[in-house]
């Protein structure tokens, strides 16, 4: 039986099968499980603040509606992003930030994914980066050492951050076009390649090419307990998961643990 090490568990947007996507409750609820990292995706409003949102608008995820980019933050604070009976505000990154270096167990990693297309361009990366660099986490003695790793389906997203902090773990999120020879990852010197659980089920030899070119795997979103146990199998190194209190269980009993 192949004996890799278990994947370490990301909160995808924070315990979001128990807790509202993105908000405080859920990433904390992520860290009491024992997630090992959490994942966030993060958005420009229109006076410059990095918020924690998934999609282009907070019609899905909040009691208003509109385009987070044509929004101040106050704005955006104006609305409820909880579930039903559990109101919640919405999230900056710098929240988020804060609630990473102040949690007092063991070290966890945040995954933070730029989105695109988005109408501020490359204005997304130099914002993360100056909110980095404000925390002291722009730029860590090592990659191995890096409490933050960014991520995104962009490349050029990716060759910004390789370009102006060379030393920060980044991830090239995507799918098989990406991979089947691995010319994206390799020009913008992503450390790790991300693809879905449904490209990696297709392609399973993904993880030992990347490992060959001295890359690790993310891989997202891995919630079924079948695809847990693939990804223990194929030695991915992080699981980005809905639900991280149950997959680091089963990766635990996976693992004879």
């Amino acid at each position: 039986m192949n004996q890799h090490e278990a994947p370490r568990v990301v909160a995808h947007r924070g315990a979001s099968a128990a807790k509202a996507e993105h908000t405080l409750a859920a990433y904390e609820l992520a860290l009491r499980e024992g997630a090992d990292g959490l994942e966030c995706d993060v958005r420009l409003t229109r006076d410059g603040h990095l918020v924690c949102v998934h999609d282009r608008t907070i019609d899905r995820t909040s009691s208003g509606t509109g385009v987070v980019s044509e929004m101040s933050l106050d704005e955006l604070s104006a609305f409820d992003y909880g579930n039903p009976g559990e109101p919640a505000s919405l999230l900056t990154l710098r929240q988020l930030l804060e609630l990473v270096l102040d949690w007092t167990s063991l070290p966890v990693k945040l995954f933070v994914e730029t989105k695109h297309p988005v109408r501020y361009g490359g204005l997304v990366e130099a914002k993360l980066l100056a909110e980095l660099a404000r925390f002291g986490l722009a730029t860590p003695a090592s990659a191995d050492f890096s409490r933050i790793v960014v991520m995104s389906f962009a490349a050029s997203a990716v060759w910004r951050i390789r370009r102006s902090a060379p030393l920060l773990p980044t991830v090239l999120l995507g799918d098989t076009s990406h991979y089947l020879g691995g010319s994206a990852a390799t020009t913008v010197g992503a450390t790790a390649i991300g693809p879905s659980i449904a490209t990696l089920r297709e392609h399973r030899d993904l993880v030992d090419r990347a490992a060959a070119a001295g890359r690790a795997t993310y891989c997202w979103t891995v919630d079924d307990p079948v695809d847990v146990e693939l990804c223990r199998e194929l030695g991915v190194g992080w699981v980005a998961t809905n639900h991280p209190g149950r997959t680091k269980q089963l990766l635990a009993v996976q693992g004879g643990v």
